[in-house]
């Protein structure tokens, strides 16, 4: 298993819209397959449960920003910020800034999430391409 995280940041990036499309898990997971990771089982509804599915996958699961910062790559997954949102959020890194289903303007996907900034866990392979 090799993860080209340039091939998976680099479908994100020709993928994702201008606003929120309400897909942030589905255009995420593709961007990872697209980068060589299968992530097996069946896909959660909400994107908020996608850790399980990350850490059998093979990603490491930091509690907060990983050492050194973020990197290309990285997947934040965000718990729900209110009943409104009950499904969170997932995103990755592209090493310049956060992209899920659109190219987001910080690391908090709306205004939602910056005022009420749920908790978050990141997933990040180790298992590099050169």
């Amino acid at each position: 298993m090799t993860w080209d995280v340039n091939k998976a940041v680099t479908h994100l990036k020709n993928h994702a819209k201008s606003q929120s499309q309400g897909y942030c898990a589905k255009y995420v997971r593709e961007a990872i397959q697209a980068g060589g990771i299968s992530l097996l089982g069946p896909r959660p509804t909400s994107a908020k449960d996608y850790g399980r599915v990350l850490r059998d996958a093979g990603f490491t699961e930091y509690p907060s920003v990983p050492p050194g910062g973020y990197k290309a790559g990285d997947i934040a997954v965000i718990q729900n910020p209110d009943a409104q949102h009950k499904h969170g959020h997932m995103q990755m890194y592209s090493g310049s800034q956060w992209i899920s289903d659109f190219k987001q303007k910080n690391f908090w996907p709306g205004s939602i999430y910056t005022e009420k900034k749920p908790s978050y866990k990141i997933y990040r392979m180790e298992l590099v391409n050169p």
